[in-house]
């Protein structure tokens, strides 16, 4: 896909863990990953369609005019 190979997928990684350090790679990783969740979940769902409601000043300018 990205036509990477074992060594510069090594790169990356050493050059994620040197500019993020290892006590936040955790915590990034779990982050990334909640996100694919809610994107893959919001891919699945249905927009919801949200209903303006009506209040009575709108229909009061409604019958007026």
């Amino acid at each position: 896909m990205f036509c990477m190979g074992f060594g510069e997928l090594l790169v990356v990684l050493v050059i994620v863990l040197v500019v993020f350090g290892p006590g936040r790679l955790p915590e990034m990783m779990g982050h990334l990953g909640k996100g694919l969740q809610e994107f893959k979940k919001g891919l699945s769902e249905p927009p919801e369609i949200e209903k303006a409601p009506e209040s009575d000043d709108s229909s009061k300018t409604k019958r007026e005019a």
